[in-house]
């Protein structure tokens, strides 16, 4: 099997920005601000135009990213897709991000990660070397050299491209 075949794309999605105008509340709980809202559907035009379309969704369960994921996914025309909620991606550091990634199914050959901060932009220096400012409702995509989703590790991918909400003429 040839690498370009058996390459894996892996896309990245941080959560738009969040509230901190409840003190009550957990850093779990808090919602989108206005500034998320808006965001988080603009990159999901951003998905439909670059024809993203990830073979399996995995999602923080924590407020901001499933209204990010709701957001972002139904604008891209993705809202039918099915979501996996895994506990282990809230706050996840690239450990645990890579422990994630490796129990993906082979069979699929894309896998979106929507997740928090440090922990996607030190995935993404991690596996391409590169340092990349990863901001709230960024999305970037890595084409990983592997034909298995565990043997995803350091250096293994490339970045094909990174779009932050501020690029985007709205």
């Amino acid at each position: 099997m040839s690498a370009a075949r058996s390459a894996k794309t892996l896309y990245l999605f941080r959560h738009a920005k969040s509230s901190w105008d409840d003190p009550a509340l957990t850093d779990f709980d808090r919602p989108l601000n206005k500034r998320g809202e808006k965001a988080a559907p603009l990159m999901g035009k951003v998905m439909r135009a670059r024809d993203v379309c990830p073979s399996i969704i995995i999602c923080s369960p924590a407020k901001r990213t499933r209204q990010t994921a709701k957001l972002a996914l139904k604008k891209a025309g993705l809202d039918e897709a099915e979501i996996v909620f895994k506990n282990d991606l809230y706050l996840a550091t690239t450990g645990g991000l890579l422990e994630i990634i490796h129990k993906t199914d082979d069979l699929l050959s894309t896998a979106m990660l929507i997740g928090h901060n440090p922990g996607l932009s030190e995935l993404v220096y991690l596996l391409t070397g590169v340092e990349e400012a990863f901001p709230t409702a960024a999305l970037a995509c890595l084409r990983l050299n592997v034909a298995h989703w565990k043997d995803v590790r350091t250096g293994c991918g490339k970045m094909e491209w990174i779009v932050r909400p501020r690029q985007v003429v709205r």
